[in-house]
């Protein structure tokens, strides 16, 4: 007891300290411990976000891929890679667009592409001495595929003659994407004051890409279209 009256003082000292030290202690291992756990929740949300991109790229790697090859009078004839559901205004405008003596009455400009397809754009003087000896759009590539070196491949993109419903001879019919102003006035309706409206709508907001567009050219309304459409082809 002695013992103790005389140290008290000190054990009091010590057993305080010690007591701030395990304190202390556990204080530090719960902050390694909580600093642990967050550590490991943002590798967690890393790796969710790490799965997360490889599958947007999964879906990017899903998309399917045709490639094309188109000839003719486009600015860039080759093969170009497509996106699948494209069609052939869409390669076509890839290529370049359509030069000046390009005539596409023959061809189908709506027709969803395939892979390894052939599209060829014929010209306006081509196109022109077939319907002048009064041929089926069939006759009419199969003269040009003969007489032209470029026409080697089959042209998938022609107007498909056996499944077409009206299978009127397409003489009669003018190309409102590539028809000069004086083609365009040989229909009936059509001015000099619309042909010029035509092309230039065209000039300006690129080829029609239905005949029915057609109604967005100022001064041709529902009336008129009704009496040219049997006349007209994109």
């Amino acid at each position: 007891m002695d013992y103790l009256r005389r140290y008290y003082k000190y054990i009091l000292g010590f057993t305080f300290v010690t007591i701030i030290v395990i304190v202390l202690v556990y204080l530090n291992i719960k902050t390694i411990t909580s600093n642990i756990k967050i550590d490991n929740k943002e590798k967690k949300e890393e790796i969710i976000e790490l799965k997360k991109e490889d599958v947007k790229e999964d879906e990017t790697n899903d998309i399917i891929y045709y490639y094309v090859d188109i000839k003719g009078l486009v600015n860039n004839p080759g093969v170009y890679k497509v996106e699948e559901g494209k069609r052939v205004i869409d390669v076509i405008n890839e290529a370049g667009g359509l030069k000046d003596k390009a005539d596409t009455s023959i061809l189908n400009l709506s027709k969803k592409i395939t892979d390894e397809m052939c599209i060829i754009v014929y010209s306006k003087d081509e196109i022109k001495e077939y319907k002048d000896k009064n041929l089926t759009i069939d006759e009419i590539n199969s003269e040009i595929k003969k007489q032209n070196t470029i026409d080697d491949n089959f042209n998938d993109a022609k107007i498909d003659y056996e499944n077409t419903k009206n299978k009127e001879n397409i003489s009669s019919k003018v190309s409102i994407n590539t028809a000069s102003k004086e083609e365009l006035m040989t229909i009936s309706g059509i001015g000099e004051s619309k042909a010029n409206a035509i092309i230039k709508y065209r000039e300006e907001n690129g080829n029609f890409e239905s005949i029915e567009d057609i109604m967005n050219v100022s001064g041709i309304g529902d009336a008129l279209y009704e009496k040219i459409k049997d006349n007209i082809t994109i």
